[in-house]
This record gives structure tokens, C-alpha cells and sequence, in this order.
């Protein structure tokens, strides 16, 4: 009961999260300079007529009081309908899925690389010896610092343009993934490296870390058998940071690579002040979130038994 009277309330949160997300976008979207007509009609270059401008106004509700059109919208939404891009004529649920999965494919491995990367360092440097720890500490805090795009120019400088090892830009091939893919994971690696290990510490202090070496078993057995489960709690609970950074990371990532994907439409839409695109990109990402978020909350009450019984 408790645990179905917890997820009811992440549902209703998570409704909020959408509503706040597709207010706030909408107001933001709308009161900054611009004109959405001249937007729609191809930009100042079409030099359209004042005629033209107050029919496009008339047909997409732009001459309605902004309230009237933030209604409008709602109840569009409320009935699945995302709009037409303005920009580029056709739904928005079919410009966004035609580039979604370049997304998803970036977002993928880096998430799987950075989780991977991050738990192997945790469980193999965590009570070392201080000059590894001070090492290792010092690399994190460096890459944790870095933004993503300084990571991906000096990536690009060394392995496309020095060593030519990897292409600078596209997205053919499993070659053109892997600098990205090491561009936007780095600075979670640096992040969850640094909780994971100092979780991974308190548990070898436990008393049944005791127990069990002596018992016999290894120190890559205790690591791996007994720290490793108990280092999934912080990992669990930092699934919505990882989310979060790999969403915005692929923005900067895919813009600086010249990649295909959802956070490049995104900056397109918003120059071009492409309202209906850029509101229905904000709703996934923040719809992909509230998931996100209510998965980890019933992963969290398995892993630790103590959370179902509150």
C-alpha cells in the first residue's frame, strides 16, 4: 500500500513537472523578441506583405490575446496534439522521431560508458593507496570543472585533426560515435565516480566486510560481491542527474560534432523561434524525466528494503 500510495504521488508530481514544463517554455518562447508570423512566412528574407503577416496571424490564433493562445495550446495537449512546425511544415511528433533515435544511440552508450567506467574506478580505487586516491580525486575535480565542449575540442584537436584516428563531424558509422560518446561522458564519470567511491568506502568499514574477509574471501570478492550492491543506492538515486546531463550535454555535443539529433532541432527551432517544435521537445524531455524519475523510486525501494517499509 505504501509503495502504491508512492507512486500515485510521483504520477501526480510528475503531471505537474509537465504542466510547469510546457508554461514556463511557452511564456519564455513568447515574450522574447520576434515576430512569430514573420517566423512562420520564412523570416525577414521572405519580405512578406502587412497582408500576409495578419492572415498567418489569423490562421495559427496569433492575433488572440496570449492567455487565449496558452489555453488553446493546453487543450490541444490535453488531446495529444503537439502542432505543425513552423518551420518545417510538418507534425512535430514526426520531426522530433525522425531525429530521436541519433539521440537516443549518443545518449545510450555515453550513459553505459559513464555508469561503467564510473563503478569499475569506485570499487578499484576506493581505501588505496593516498598518492592513487589523491590521483584519482584530482582527475575528477578536472573533469567534473570541464565543460563539455572543451572536452570535445581538445578530443577533436588530438584524435581527428592530429592523428586522424576519428572523424570531426556526421553521424555515419560506429567511428563518428566515439568521440562524442567520450566528449559527454567524462564529466558524469567525474561526478559519479567521486560519490560512488566515497559509498563504496563507509560500506568496506561495515562490520560485515569484517565478517566475510575472514571468512576467506578476497578483496576483489568483497569489492565486487558486497561493496558493488551497496554502491547501486547512490547510483540509483543519481540516475536523474545522469538523465539530466546526457540530455543537455547532447545539445552542445551535437552541435559541436555536427551531428543529427534531437538537441540540434532544438537550437534550430529556438533561432527560428520555432514555438511549436521547441515546446514539444521541452514535453519529451520532461515527460522522458517524470519517467525516469518514477523508475528509480521503484528501483530504490527494491534495492533497499528499508524505503517500503516508510
Amino acid at each position: 500500500m505504501n509503495n502504491l500510495k508512492r507512486i500515485l504521488f510521483r504520477l501526480l508530481a510528475g503531471i505537474g513537472v509537465l504542466w510547469g514544463a510546457a508554461t514556463l517554455t511557452f511564456i519564455a518562447i513568447n515574450v522574447t523578441g520576434g515576430d512569430t508570423a514573420l517566423a512562420i512566412v520564412g523570416g525577414p528574407d521572405a519580405m512578406p506583405t502587412a497582408e500576409v503577416l495578419a492572415r498567418v496571424r489569423i490562421e495559427y490564433g496569433l492575433d488572440k490575446p496570449l492567455i487565449v493562445q496558452y489555453g488553446n495550446y493546453l487543450g490541444r495537449l490535453a488531446q495529444g496534439d503537439l502542432g505543425e512546425s513552423y518551420r518545417l511544415r510538418v507534425p512535430v511528433l514526426q520531426a522530433v522521431t525522425q531525429q530521436l533515435g541519433a539521440t537516443v544511440q549518443l545518449a545510450l552508450c555515453a550513459g553505459i560508458l559513464s555508469i561503467t567506467v564510473s563503478v569499475l574506478l569506485a570499487l578499484l580505487t576506493a581505501r588505496r593507496a593516498q598518492w592513487i586516491r589523491s590521483f584519482t580525486s584530482g582527475a575528477e575535480l578536472t573533469l567534473t570543472s570541464a565543460p563539455s565542449f572543451v572536452i570535445g575540442i581538445l578530443l577533436l584537436l588530438v584524435f581527428s585533426f592530429y592523428f586522424h584516428f576519428f572523424p570531426a563531424s556526421g553521424s555515419q558509422g560506429w567511428r563518428s560515435l566515439v568521440l562524442p560518446t567520450i566528449a559527454l561522458s567524462l564529466p558524469i564519470i567525474g561526478v559519479l565516480t567521486q560519490v560512488l567511491r566515497q559509498e563504496v568506502e563507509d560500506v568496506l568499514e561495515q562490520p560485515f566486510i569484517l565478517t566475510a574477509r575472514a571468512r576467506g574471501m578476497s578483496d576483489t570478492g568483497v569489492r565486487f560481491r558486497h561493496a558493488l550492491r551497496h554502491a547501486l543506492i547512490p547510483l540509483v538515486t543519481l540516475s536523474g542527474f545522469v538523465f539530466a546531463s546526457l540530455l543537455g550535454g547532447a545539445v552542445v555535443v551535437e552541435m559541436l560534432f555536427a551531428r543529427q539529433g534531437v538537441g540540434r532541432l532544438m537550437l534550430d527551432a529556438a533561432n527560428s523561434k520555432d514555438v511549436p517544435i521547441v515546446l514539444g521537445i521541452t514535453l519529451l524531455a520532461a515527460f522522458i524525466y517524470v519517467v525516469v524519475n518514477l523508475v528509480v523510486d521503484v528501483l530504490y525501494g527494491l534495492i533497499d528494503p528499508r524505503v517500503r517499509a516508510t
